[in-house]
């Protein structure tokens, strides 16, 4: 499917006076002092920052509303020696959350357990059972990580059983509130807070900070120590890398490379990446997933046991069993996906006739359909709600396109659903069996009256033009210290016109294509994964225009230049 194209506007007058600035400066190429210059980063001072992330420009804890009061109270709990139980959620951002505030809160002697609910029993977030649970085990207060800002029935029948709950969570509020000790979330209305994007790791990870500062422990060596648990939770969440998540991530990385964590150095040398130097990348496809396996086809629990371990043999086993999930989990999401595609052949004969897909079975596993609803997007590039049913209860999750929101979707037709929750461009629901239908149809109504042809057109952001011979060595390695790249911090993409096949392109594994590519005397070899589907179209000699990122590929201890391409526009005369 070929993407619609977007390309960035000129720098305007001001903008280029900038950008010249810059290069005097830094005596960088151009194209890193238009990067800069369109981040709106133009002061040498600012770009120092940029380029050197430091926990030192992160912001103070306290400037959260209800910091004060929720660091006090944990403050007074552990001074009084009751049972803090945090209770997270099953995917990294839950399970790194869970382990940063049970390791630190443990270290200056709070008396601490944690609790996951599991995915099939409990389901997302605070449950009614998972809190009853709590008071049996005599838990006083819940600090709730990653979830709670939406579970009102739960916190009052936490305050009913005579416990306290502090929610921290960084997902979207609903008009109530629920009636917590304290709420620490950035996307409150009332918020003060400066940086609105953190992960629930982030809030997490200043409320641990908070509670340190305030019992004068070495807050400094705090936020070194755990900081690789904030990375990996941050990276995997798919939360902008901008502001203090990309510090977070930068530093993090740095820290997961170091091998201070046994139980994610287990995991990491399994994936096959403990001989390199790991980047955001390796975090969203290589250590993620194995995490998120823990909760999908088990109990998230071994995850938090994982990242706690303090044994080598203990952490080796645990990273075993997760690894031998993650294989199962690949299986499952494969089987799931064709059969998924199988019924949409059949329900939605002309795909692009529809604005949203809804499938359904009684056989999928819960704890793949997300992963398998954003690979539906990816193929027909429409929103795709999947749901498993049992005994006419569904769960369901729910993947968007870009630029739509699905969970303003979803509020529309909340009055079929059981539960729902979530945000813009993911979310999980449950719904009774008999309103299937109903909610199917409602959905693509509002679907077709919220959404134009052209946003049913996948987009492709175009960073800038770049010609062939601007490529060198010295532009990628100004380019890395862009790094860590993600949402918001995307690694840029650029495109080249009228550029010429040379040699014979073909593919390679599962539908990927190679080609060489030459203009003006200079080349580029190029890998578009998933492109395959191209190779039909190119000949030797062809000009096309071509989008793509770049990068150095190290191949059997050679290490050049590789173009990743995006996208494929045809020249009209070959």
């Amino acid at each position: 499917m070929q993407k619609r194209w977007k390309i960035s506007e000129p720098l305007q007058e001001e903008q280029q006076q900038q950008k010249q600035k810059i290069i005097a400066e830094l005596k960088c190429p151009p194209m890193i002092a238009e990067m800069l210059v369109r981040k709106g980063i133009t002061e040498i001072t600012e770009i120092n920052k940029f380029f050197n992330p430091s926990l030192e420009d992160v912001h103070d804890p306290f400037l959260f509303r209800d910091m004060q009061k929720a660091a006090h109270r944990i403050k007074k709990a552990i001074e009084k020696g009751e049972l803090i139980t945090i209770y997270g959620d099953y995917d990294v951002d839950g399970t790194t959350s869970t382990a940063l505030l049970y390791l630190g809160l443990k270290k200056i002697g709070a008396m601490i357990d944690y609790y996951i609910p599991h995915r099939m029993i409990d389901g997302y977030g605070l449950s009614l059972s998972g809190v009853e649970q709590l008071k049996q085990n005599g838990t006083n207060l819940i600090i709730s990580v990653d979830c709670g800002i939406n579970a009102i029935e739960e916190v009052e029948q936490i305050n009913k059983l005579g416990m306290q709950i502090i929610v921290t969570d960084h997902h979207n509020p609903m008009e109530q509130l629920p009636d917590a000790y304290a709420i620490i979330n950035p996307k409150l209305p009332y918020s003060e807070y400066p940086y609105k994007s953190l992960a629930g790791v982030g809030v997490a990870y200043k409320l641990l900070i908070a509670v340190y500062q305030l019992m004068e422990k070495d807050s400094e060596k705090l936020v070194e120590k755990y900081v690789d648990l904030v990375a990996l939770g941050t990276i995997a969440d798919i939360v902008p890398l901008t502001g203090e998540n990309r510090i977070f991530a930068s530093v993090g990385l740095g820290k997961l490379v170091k091998k201070q964590n046994i139980g994610l150095n287990a995991l990491i040398e399994l994936a096959g990446l403990s001989h390199k130097e790991l980047n955001s990348g390796d975090i969203v496809f290589g250590i993620a997933p194995r995490i998120n396996a823990a909760g999908r086809m088990g109990s998230a629990m071994r995850a938090v046991e994982l990242m706690v371990a303090t044994d080598e043999e203990n952490s080796q086993e645990l990273a075993e069993i997760i690894e031998r999930e993650n294989s199962l989990r690949q299986q499952i999401d494969q089987k799931t996906f064709q059969e998924a595609c199988e019924i949409i052949e059949k329900k939605y004969p002309n795909p692009e006739k529809t604005h949203c897909m809804v499938v359904s079975s009684d056989n999928w596993h819960p704890g793949v359909i997300g992963i398998v609803a954003s690979k539906l997007v990816e193929k027909f590039y429409r929103p795709v709600i999947m749901i498993t049913f049992k005994d006419g209860i569904g769960s369901g999750s729910g993947r968007s396109i870009a630029d739509f929101d699905l969970f303003e979707a979803l509020k529309y037709v909340g009055d079929h659903l059981e539960t729902f929750g979530g945000h813009k461009y993911a979310a999980g629901l449950s719904i009774l069996i008999e309103y299937l239908d109903s909610f199917e149809n409602k959905l693509e109504r509002y679907i077709s009256q919220h959404i134009t042809p052209e946003q049913l057109i996948p987009p492709l952001k175009l960073d800038s033009h770049l010609e062939l011979y601007e490529i060198n060595e010295n532009l990628l390695e100004w380019m890395n210290k862009f790094a860590p790249f993600g949402p918001g911090n995307m690694r840029p993409t650029f495109y080249t016109e009228n550029v010429m096949i040379v040699g014979f392109p073909y593919n390679v594994g599962k539908n990927h294509l190679k080609l060489k590519v030459a203009k003006d005397g200079c080349n580029l070899d190029l890998i578009g994964f998933n492109l395959g589907d191209f190779l039909p179209f190119l000949k030797k000699g062809h000009h096309i225009n071509i989008a793509y990122s770049l990068e150095f590929n190290t191949w059997q201890g050679r290490t050049s230049i590789q173009g990743k391409l995006k996208d494929i526009h045809f020249v009209e005369k070959n």
